[in-house]
């Protein structure tokens, strides 16, 4: 149960502003993202400038091609509170609350939700409800998802099998080597370096390879690396590849899109609001380990999906068991503490320290979802931070986090 002081932190009255939107023009160093000349787009860039990044992080598809996945033709209900989250927090010795995290952390959304309940929403620097914001990774995620629904519909055999079975192009190679297990895991044994803000990192190859007007094809750019360091499903090494390796898996299986497989399975199914968009490759595949585009309240609908164990809208969307084991670590390798130093791993999914099930969708430079399925709350946060790993802003959003679901 959650304490009543937490449920005492709801403010209700004549004087209290209630959980609807709220939008600002500003944010934290708004002038060096761009404020005076709108928040501009900027070029089709791996290392954007900061002057560029709103701008950017909420109007992807205008630099990259993208598929549309259409919205539903009723949303699910979201409802409101009548009086606005009043959350305090406590961070190194010092107390906040949630306009000061804001006020301090370059978030362009933030949203708080418990079972089909909104209890907060705000928009920062001129972003609205009407913007579809990058996921970044969190996309992968969402691919580990339609893995799960294409195991219930018969359409892929088992987890396995060797990626090879659903993309011949792979034959020979150790990720075509690899089962669909392992690379849920992000434990292929395959040699990747994923290092950000990095030109010769084997990610900013991969999206070079993918992205470029010459590209070979995604298929024989996830082939480029084939060099096995360990056997499958024994070491934790985060790696794009492998996400991109499922989504290849997914697309020949199913015999359609991932986009359209989402849109069919999740999107509409789950009620969206608002059409998403997901970035494609030189070759018109959706590139898997990244860059899917929503509004807000949709990436919460998502959120409450999962928090749900798989059900929203009336009806089961992705099988509870899938989504139990998505979300628990399946090996010791993979527990919070070993996989990294705080966190764990599921299916493509980040496992949260701590006695109870809790883990997040987490993006470079601040996108997050994090999900407590005990009460059903759910943490919504785009952003723009600088850095692309390491911030310390995130440890103080998993202190808020903390704050929210005490138990």
């Amino acid at each position: 149960m959650i304490r009543l002081g937490i449920l005492l932190l709801l403010v209700f009255g004549a004087a209290a502003r209630g959980a609807e939107p709220v939008f600002s023009d500003t944010g934290p160093d708004a002038t060096a993202y761009g404020a005076l000349a709108g928040y501009p787009i900027g070029p089709r860039l791996a290392l954007l400038p900061q002057e560029f990044m709103v701008g950017t992080y909420s109007h992807w598809a205008e630099k990259y091609p993208q598929r549309a996945v259409s919205h539903a033709a009723v949303p699910s209900v979201l409802r409101r509170t009548q009086g606005e989250l009043a959350l305090s927090y406590t961070f190194r010795g010092q107390a906040h609350d949630l306009a000061d995290y804001l006020s301090r952390h370059p978030a362009t959304g933030l949203l708080i939700a418990r079972n089909d309940t909104i209890l907060f929403e705000r928009y920062r620097y001129g972003r609205t409800d009407r913007d579809k914001l990058l996921s970044q990774s969190m996309a992968k995620t969402i691919v580990a998802m339609l893995v799960g629904i294409a195991v219930q519909e018969g359409a892929i055999r088992s987890i396995d099998q060797p990626a090879a079975d659903y993309v011949p192009d792979l034959a020979g190679t150790e990720y075509g080597r690899t089962p669909l297990r392992a690379l849920l895991h992000m434990a292929s044994g395959v040699a990747f370096r994923e290092v950000y803000d990095t030109p010769g990192s084997d990610n900013a190859r991969l999206g070079q390879m993918l992205f470029g007007a010459s590209g070979p094809g995604p298929a024989r750019a996830v082939a480029s690396f084939d060099t096995r360091d360990v056997p499958p499903d024994t070491r934790f090494n985060y790696a794009g590849a492998e996400t991109e390796v499922l989504g290849l898996a997914v697309t020949a299986a199913v015999k359609m899109p991932l986009a359209d497989y989402l849109r069919s399975r999740v999107w509409q199914p789950m009620g969206a609001e608002a059409d998403g968009s997901w970035t494609v490759d030189n070759t018109g595949q959706e590139v898997a380990y990244c860059c899917f585009n929503a509004v807000l309240r949709d990436w919460a609908r998502v959120g409450l999906l999962l928090a749900h164990d798989g059900a929203w809208n009336g009806r089961q969307i992705v099988p509870r068991q899938w989504v139990l084991e998505m979300t628990t670590a399946q090996a010791a390798f993979l527990q919070p503490g070993a996989a990294t130093k705080f966190y764990g791993y599921g299916y493509q999914v980040w496992l949260l320290p701590g006695d109870g099930r809790q883990f997040a969708l987490l993006g470079i430079h601040g996108q997050a979802i994090f999900v407590d399925p005990v009460s059903r709350t759910v943490l919504v946060h785009t952003a723009v931070r600088l850095k692309a790993s390491g911030d310390p802003a995130a440890a103080e959003l998993i202190a808020l986090w903390r704050a929210l679901t005490v138990k």
